[in-house]
């Protein structure tokens, strides 16, 4: 009883000490909060394109030097990162945010709206934050301030990663957290741990979102390009249709998921999203591209998947006498939470955000390059709400498209899960 009652009296100190110290985190919160709006906003007015973050790293670095950084601008083309302490003895955690646009053109009706345009593919297109991205780059920049004011009391190194090109590099370019790891962002210092998050659309500010292991999923992306013999449509046996061969290899792909994977231990998804081929209705064309997408949360089942996509496309095009190729042009692993990690940090962001706001949720088909920094070191992603409160977030705008909103009160929880979870995991 003596000892339940020692553990019980050091448990309420040690509590009452980190309520006193979330308060004060808190408080540094709001005291910042209306730039770190202002800043969203100016972010948000200005995307930009992957690898094209010209004037938002800019910014970035801008920012940190006002707080008292001394940045290093251009790692992985427009990335920019800052070291809290550098050189201080003890671990070394990594916070990271993307901070890239999206080809889409804006609809919501608000005045800070994006009215800015990029190149992808060559033609000239719409850029907007359709991802939330915006928040990332204000949650982090928000996050460096209070740990700045803080540093004193933190025994080690906190690296902050403003990442380029999450949603991908332009055709024929390097980009991402692949190329930040290549050109070495987890060296100099090591970095023990990394924190990553990304706002929603799909659940209220002030809820928190995670899983241990696989929270996202892999991702492959390939083109099946199709080779066939031009001819006239009104005499199709004088030449080899490739349009014909690329519906059948569609529908049979299809059944690869439904037909050939133990569905119950994992989701997968195959998907077409592209077809290009001919110019007019009378013209059989000799040849035919499309592009789609695989996404698993099992390596087995991955395996699975692409095997009996390639031997589908090889045999349905030989069946039709058709040249068939299949290339492979993105490859993420899954983002994968590592389990003591995330035993270990689930309290801090239950006891910051309130258990009943913190859940754990299923893991999901989309993907994120962040996977490439956990495949190196352990890392932690959750997901923040960013529908407000009261409102249906089933009926908010998904991402990714013109009417995709996210309300700027979301991001007071992403800056203290970020802040507390890093000071957190350099006291226990």
């Amino acid at each position: 009883m003596k000892n339940l009652f020692n553990y019980l009296f050091i448990f309420s100190i040690y509590f009452s000490y980190s309520q006193s110290f979330d308060n004060q985190i808190n408080k540094l919160i709001d005291k910042n909060y209306n730039q770190t709006i202002d800043l969203r906003h100016w972010f948000h007015q200005n995307a930009e394109l992957s690898n094209r973050e010209f004037k938002t790293s800019k910014k970035i670095a801008s920012e940190l030097k006002k707080i008292g950084f001394k940045p290093k601008e251009g790692i992985a083309k427009t990335g920019v990162i800052a070291i809290l302490n550098e050189g201080k003895p003890g671990p070394v955690v990594a916070l990271r945010a993307d901070i890239d646009g999206l080809p889409v053109k804006e609809r919501v009706d608000i005045p800070w709206a994006s009215k800015m345009y990029g190149k992808y593919n060559g033609e000239k297109v719409p850029v907007m934050h359709a991802c939330g991205h915006d928040t990332h780059i204000s949650i982090l920049l928000a996050t460096a301030k209070i740990l700045f004011k803080l540093k004193d009391k933190i025994p080690g190194q906190v690296k902050f990663i403003f990442q380029p090109a999450e949603e991908g590099a332009p055709k024929g370019e390097e980009g991402g957290a692949k190329l930040m790891i290549k050109e070495g962002v987890l060296n100099n210092p090591k970095v023990d741990v990394i924190f990553g998050l990304h706002v929603s659309s799909q659940s209220n500010v002030g809820q928190v979102a995670l899983k241990p292991k696989e929270i996202m999923a892999a991702v492959n992306e390939f083109r099946i390009d199709l080779t066939g013999v031009q001819t006239h449509g009104s005499s199709p046996w004088t030449g080899i249709d490739p349009i014909v061969t690329a519906s059948q290899i569609i529908n049979s792909i299809q059944t690869i998921v439904s037909r050939s994977l133990p569905l119950t231990e994992a989701a997968a998804v195959i998907t077409i999203g592209s077809i290009h081929s001919g110019v007019r209705s009378n013209i059989i064309p000799e040849k035919l591209y499309m592009l789609g997408t695989i996404r698993t949360l099992n390596k087995e089942m991955k395996k699975t998947l692409i095997d009996r996509l390639e031997k589908i496309v090889y045999k349905v095009s030989e069946a039709n006498n058709v040249k068939a190729k299949i290339s492979y042009m993105v490859n993420y692993p899954a983002t994968f939470n590592d389990p003591p990690l995330y035993n270990k940090m689930l309290p801090t962001l239950k006891r910051i955000n309130g258990n009943d706001n913190v859940n754990e949720m299923k893991a999901i088909t989309g993907a994120e390059d962040f996977s490439f920094f956990q495949e190196k070191i352990p890392g932690l992603y959750f997901f923040i709400g960013g529908t407000k409160k009261g409102d249906d977030p089933l009926k908010a705008a998904p991402h990714h498209t013109p009417d995709f909103f996210v309300e700027d009160s979301s991001m007071k929880t992403g800056i203290k899960s970020m802040t507390l979870l890093t000071l957190d995991y350099f006291e226990k």
